[in-house]
């Protein structure tokens, strides 16, 4: 599961802001004061953005990041395309890479403009969370559950969701590239894919799901339109 340690261990040692592993506890320590009444970290997502977009976060500016933020600073503006070739503020994005969070639970959050790529995110939670601008690029989604989530301008290039949930997503204008692998994903029932481009090996996979059903209940969009499969 994910370790908040392990994940701080990415960010930039060149950087005099960066928090390197000694700092690690202390920032771990603080956050976890922040545990709501279940015990789950209760880290808004900007904080979150700080920490693992930039590299180079002053630990008390992450610490006091609030509002409806997401990563909607300047440094941390959201992923529309590139994935791990984008850059902010000079910098290349390079942050969960590698870092393992199967099963992590991230429901309800929200996470917009917030960088997974090239992470392993095997049958986590994020239903219901606002993943706007979000990016996944080249992450392993394996079973992880995007019910009634919005994946608006998602970065998916070369992720794979296999057995994954996108029953009512808001997939709309997500940047999916040829490698993105669909093959065996679970539920796109009541899905809006509006504006996302597809190969014909993928959109004739979608169009192909026993599933590929229904209305969105956030935009009314109908999901064979969307995907604009020819019936």
């Amino acid at each position: 599961a994910f370790s908040m340690p392990q994940a701080l261990a990415f960010v930039n040692p060149n950087s005099p802001k960066s928090l390197g592993v000694s700092s690690a506890n202390t920032l771990k320590t603080q956050l976890e004061a922040k545990r709501n009444p279940i015990g789950e970290i209760a880290l808004t997502a900007a904080a979150f953005a700080s920490v693992f977009l930039t590299g180079t976060a002053d630990m008390n500016m992450a610490l006091a990041a609030d509002g409806d933020g997401g990563a909607s600073n300047t440094a941390n503006s959201k992923i529309t395309t590139g994935g791990a070739s984008t850059l902010q503020s000079g910098r290349t994005i390079a942050i969960t890479r590698g870092v393992n969070m199967d099963r992590s639970d991230f429901s309800k959050q929200n996470l917009k403009g917030v960088a997974f790529q090239q992470s392993i995110v095997r049958d986590a939670n994020f239903q219901g969370s606002n993943l706007l601008g979000a990016s996944f690029f080249d992450a392993t989604l394996n079973g992880s559950n995007f019910e009634d989530a919005d994946m608006t301008q998602v970065n998916l290039e070369m992720a794979q969701l296999s057995r994954a949930n996108m029953k009512n997503t808001v997939a709309r204008e997500m940047y999916v590239g040829g490698a993105t692998i669909f093959d065996d994903i679970a539920n796109i029932e009541n899905s809006d894919w509006t504006d996302t481009f597809l190969s014909k090996y993928q959109k004739k996979l979608l169009c192909g799901h026993p599933t590929a059903k229904g209305t969105n209940p956030v935009t009314g969009v109908d999901t064979r339109e969307s995907l604009m499969c020819i019936d």
